[in-house]
């Protein structure tokens, strides 16, 4: 009989989304659409969705002309 290995659990799609909005440099439309597989509009509603959560995100500027904004968790919901 084969010996079964426990299975980890699986990072959604959502969890990789804060993950890589978490980082101290954050993450692009295009970083977090490459992560997911996700088309812009869904990304933006992700970023929304957390954002109705109670996650503060900030948006920052591109760095140079024709660049992407990067989005960063800078703030977490309290929890009670």
């Amino acid at each position: 009989m084969p010996k079964s290995t426990p299975n980890k659990p699986r990072e959604t799609k959502s969890a990789l989304v804060r993950r890589l909005l978490s980082r101290k440099v954050g993450a692009d439309l295009a970083a977090l659409q490459d992560a997911t597989g996700w088309q812009p509009h869904s990304v933006r509603a992700a970023l929304s969705t957390l954002r109705k959560a109670g996650y503060t995100i900030d948006r920052l500027p591109p760095k140079s002309e024709g660049g992407l904004a990067v989005y960063r968790i800078v703030s977490a919901p309290v929890e009670t």
